[in-house]
């Protein structure tokens, strides 16, 4: 499964963002990832394509970041879909 181009660190606005819309898919299978206990390292291979072996670091940022973003979606960022539309 191909994700759209990503940045290094996730979003830290305090609104979802264009970024988030882009990337709800990605927060899930990280979400998914971290319940079951995966490796940070196989969830940055497989998510993101990126090989923490290369390049630890940036693996790292780009996991943690985009993990602690779905966090924040299923603590407060979900409520920006319980709004009404604005006309």
């Amino acid at each position: 499964m191909t994700i759209p181009a990503f940045e290094d660190r996730a979003p830290d606005a305090a609104h979802v963002t264009d970024y988030d819309e882009r990337h709800h898919h990605t927060y899930w299978r990280l979400l998914d990832a971290a319940a079951e206990n995966a490796d940070w390292r196989e969830a940055a291979a497989i998510i993101f394509g990126i090989d923490p072996e290369a390049e630890p670091e940036r693996a790292r940022l780009v996991h943690d970041s985009h993990l602690a973003r779905a966090r924040w979606m299923t603590e407060t960022g979900y409520r920006h879909y319980l709004r009404p539309p604005e006309s």
